[in-house]
């Protein structure tokens, strides 16, 4: 099995629904977002994927989030907007686009949130 990695940032506002503490308020955090790919079989030049493709993947739902309030769009409307709906968020998102790129050959294995330098949210399944 073959891994590659991608990481990059976005900066955008959230707050906690049913939360007791200080993330009950709107703030900002300055995330990171690591996506790992998998595969069995790597192409003709010998890559699983160009690290550019994975970009590009990742580039439209990072961009869809960037310098926005989360929750105020879907499906953080009524999903809380927490670090760990997040990573699911990018899973999801991700995933569906890369394996339609790649014909199920790649797919992405886990997703890590930063939201914070210390602080990380990461699904797989």
């Amino acid at each position: 099995m073959f891994e590659v990695t991608v990481e990059d940032t976005f900066a955008a506002g959230h707050y906690l629904r049913n939360y007791k503490g200080k993330c009950e308020n709107p703030h900002g955090h300055n995330y990171r977002v690591r996506v790992t790919l998998a595969g069995q079989e790597l192409d003709q030049a010998g890559l699983l994927l160009d690290f550019k493709n994975l970009r590009e993947v990742m580039k439209p739902v990072i961009d869809r989030l960037d310098h926005q309030m989360i929750n105020e769009l879907e499906p953080f409307i009524t999903l809380n907007p927490s670090a760990e709906n997040l990573a699911k968020y990018f899973y999801d998102e991700t995933n569906v686009r890369m394996k339609t790129q790649t014909n199920g050959r790649v797919f992405v294995k886990m997703v890590k949130i930063f939201e914070t330098d210390e602080t990380t949210a990461t699904y797989f399944e």
